[in-house]
């Protein structure tokens, strides 16, 4: 059925389409740096009885290709809003990141620009803001950083945990030494987009009950905080004596309007020839070996397979402290270099897996023009080939590093681009990949490059 619905639209007011029967209507109340919604986002329908619609990122590097600066951008643009806000002063930097993420240049901040008198520790949520997390955290001259994980380490216990009810996977762990949360410093929760915001709830409540603090922060991109989300909110701080301050790019009122009304749908809405496909196996692991640290926990898949290859300390998964941002930046650009040499055409896409996402929008943008950057993720999302909708193209594999795991990846027309390069943190068997390699001669990319930062002997 098509979608009937038309955009209008106000200074502040839009009813944004769906899909069928479902629309959101959405008042804007405060953007600070006057960005275009059609910059940040658009709408899709989610294949979830919890919530039916999805603000799809344009910046986020998720569901939709970016140039991975944009992604980086976002990172220190949404820093620069949380300095503005504590100072209540505008930044030097304001008009320089406004004009950066507007124009897709590579004019972004390049050095830390929060001083060291703020040493919060920031926390990104998985697995769509753990690039996002950790971009925002890359502009702090002094902080530490770890992100939330859904994998399940092997005699190791969290030392945190929480729920997200609305996910697709609910439980989120926290794998750090207790010494970075046994402390009294600001933290930071990081995230997309904040529709009734009890993730974070979630988190402060767990972290609070350990570790008790005074001061908390959650930051987003979108904030959609219905007046009943707020005083729950309001409730928190006054039930635990804290205060939680709420920083955002664009907030505003929500509501849903209608309903879906469609049956179950197949991804597989293109099916373009085959074509051969070459497949490689890049391992960083033996190229930059000096530059990568490894952290040895092993991992149980949900089948109960046991996975024994070492994680990368760099991911941020165990913790990071910024005095570390420098070196690791300058191992990125050359892992950037380095792949750049391999591609072929001038139409590359680099793309993320699950949770992995940070690493490989970096390297990503060091690897010259042409390069676009997204990531797999876990979201079921309704496919429609239609300008403006959210996920136009769809496919579906078991996630090769857990088969019991659905991955999706979303807005690869066919034969877009000359050469794709797929990201891994862990080496994976040719048996677990070809699943996902199957789909994406789908998308008639001839050439694939599968880079490995841990391991790499899966593939012949």
């Amino acid at each position: 059925m098509k979608n009937t619905h038309t955009l209008t639209y106000s200074l502040t007011k839009y009813t944004l389409p769906i899909l069928n029967q479902l629309s959101v209507n959405i008042e804007i109340t405060n953007n600070p740096y006057q960005l275009p919604i059609d910059d940040l986002f658009t709408m899709a329908a989610r294949i979830n009885k919890k919530r039916s619609f999805l603000f799809v990122s344009k910046v986020l590097g998720k569901h939709i290709p970016i140039e991975p600066e944009k992604g980086l951008t976002c990172g220190a643009l949404l820093a620069n809003r949380y300095w503005e806000t504590i100072t209540g002063a505008e930044s030097e930097l304001r008009e320089k990141l406004v004009s950066s993420f507007l124009s897709h240049s590579k004019t972004i901040a390049n050095q830390p620009f929060i001083n060291e008198q703020l040493n919060p520790v920031i926390i990104g949520f998985a697995e769509t803001a753990t690039a996002l997390g950790h971009a925002f955290f890359q502009n702090f001259q002094k902080a530490d950083f770890f992100h939330t994980t859904r994998e399940h380490l092997i005699g190791l216990e969290p030392v945190i945990t929480f729920e997200e009810e609305h996910s697709h996977a609910t439980s989120h762990r926290c794998y750090v030494d207790e010494s970075m949360l046994n402390n009294q410093r600001e933290i930071i929760l990081v995230d997309d987009e904040m529709t009734t915001g009890k993730t974070a709830i979630n988190i402060i409540r767990s972290i609070q009950a350990k570790f008790p603090r005074d001061k908390y922060t959650v930051v987003s991109i979108l904030d959609w905080r219905s007046e009943e989300d707020l005083y729950s909110y309001e409730n928190l701080e006054r039930e635990l004596g804290i205060s939680v301050r709420s920083v955002s790019l664009l907030k505003g009122i929500m509501t849903k309007v209608g309903s879906l009304e469609i049956e179950a749908q197949s991804t597989e809405l293109f099916q373009p020839s085959k074509v051969a496909q070459s497949v490689h196996q890049i391992s960083l692991d033996s190229a930059f070996s000096e530059e990568m640290q490894k952290i040895n926990y092993s991992s149980i898949t949900l089948e109960g397979k046991i996975k024994q290859l070492p994680y990368m300390k760099e991911t941020g998964r165990f913790g990071l402290h910024s005095r570390l941002n420098q070196e690791l930046n300058k191992s990125m650009e050359e892992m950037g270099k380095y792949l750049k040499e391999k591609r072929l055409g001038d139409k590359t896409l680099c793309l993320g897996t699950g949770e992995f996402m940070y690493l490989p929008m970096k390297i990503a943008s060091f690897m010259g023009t042409g390069v676009s950057y997204q990531s797999t993720t876990r979201s079921p999302i309704y496919i429609e080939n239609r300008d403006g909708y959210g996920a136009r193209f769809g496919l579906a594999f078991p996630n090769p590093d857990d088969r019991k795991i659905a991955h999706f990846v979303y807005n690869i027309p066919p034969y877009e681009y000359d050469d794709l390069f797929i990201f891994m943190e862990r080496a994976v068997s040719m048996e677990d990949l070809q699943p996902m390699l199957n789909e994406l001669k789908k998308t008639g990319i001839k050439d694939v490059k599968v880079v490995f930062f841990s391991g790499g002997k899966g593939i012949e």
